[in-house]
């Protein structure tokens, strides 16, 4: 276990979640506590009957999803299926027709991608609450013999980020707060950033909110032109390394839900639901429960900033939040 202050303070974190909120056993429902002497949180077990059913679990490649995919898998594996894994597979068109030809059985989406690129919803009537995004697409999946399990407490998505030193300086909350403020203010975002809905367009249509000036910036640098004083506001995700490292930064509140929600949705063959049965469901549940959005940016970080495999990054998390021993 790393000795990492920051792995410390997860661990207490996800103590805490699991007591005040508890978790859904996977297991037996007539366990006396529940708790298997871990704090609260319900350990996965392993049932024998699963051991016939081989699952492949896949991902698209990039961080949070890499990450994201071991914790399916070895939540799985814990419970006892044959788990494979596949978590390299590239866009989400990719990833969606993996699972539609059986090459995977499972992965993690965004509700936000699964609306617009799966199902041609306009991306301003993608909801900002990750329930009823989900909800919306349901029906969608069911369609393609898919299912979607319900989606995780974090969104993982576009919002606005400032300088906290300079956000307090201008008594700025809320985007909401950019008004008469906008335009004296510098917006740094992808190149894409002008024609999308959960960007500088909808900054504009939603909050009539109207720039000194827009710079279309390397994704990469989203973090340094706010350092180095290019930028008065940049773009940056929701569940980004840098928001779990430093309190330099703060994310302005969308306090009129206009970003599009991105929780993740377990998203599998309907024909693999069915004959692995409910510790399916069950598990990919359970180990939903600890990831809330300061855990993911911290899991996040310990792979971007850290330099740990995604692979020990999940086990780390199945281990810290008493879902494995």
């Amino acid at each position: 276990m790393s000795s990492n202050p920051r792995v410390r303070a997860l661990i207490a974190a996800l103590l805490a979640l699991a007591l005040v909120f508890g978790v859904t056993a996977c297991g037996d429902d007539d366990d006396d506590d529940g708790d298997g002497g871990n704090g609260g949180a319900q350990v996965i077990e392993s049932n024998p009957d699963n051991g016939d059913i081989a699952i492949t679990v896949g991902s698209k490649n990039f961080t949070e999803q890499f990450i994201l995919g071991e914790i399916y898998a070895q939540a799985l594996d814990a419970a006892g299926y044959r788990v494979e894994k596949d978590l390299n597979l590239g866009s989400e068109q990719i990833a969606l027709e993996s699972l539609r030809n059986g090459e995977i059985d499972a992965y993690p989406e965004y509700t936000s991608t699964a609306l617009t690129s799966f199902f041609e919803a306009a991306p301003e009537d993608v909801p900002a609450d990750g329930q009823q995004a989900f909800e919306e697409s349901e029906d969608d999946f069911a369609q393609l013999d898919l299912t979607a399990f319900p989606p995780t407490e974090f969104s993982s998505a576009n919002a606005v980020g400032m300088l906290r030193s300079q956000a307090e300086q201008q008594g700025v909350e809320t985007i909401s707060d950019l008004e008469g403020e906008a335009q004296n203010l510098t917006l740094f975002g992808s190149p894409e950033c002008r024609q999308r809905i959960d960007c500088l367009l909808g900054l504009q249509q939603n909050y009539g909110l109207q720039f000194d000036k827009f710079t279309p910036v390397d994704i990469g640098l989203r973090y340094e032109v706010l350092d180095n004083g290019q930028a008065d506001l940049s773009i940056v995700f929701t569940t980004d390394a840098q928001l779990a490292t430093s309190d330099k930064y703060v994310i302005l509140e969308d306090d009129q839900q206009v970003l599009p929600a991105g929780n993740v949705l377990f998203v599998a063959r309907q024909q693999t639901v069915d004959e692995a049965g409910p510790d399916f469901g069950d598990t990919v549940e359970l180990v939903q429960e600890g990831l809330t959005l300061p855990v993911m940016q911290e899991l996040n970080a310990r792979v971007d900033i850290d330099k740990e495999t995604p692979e020990r990054v999940a086990s780390d998390y199945l281990q810290e939040a008493g879902y494995v021993e």
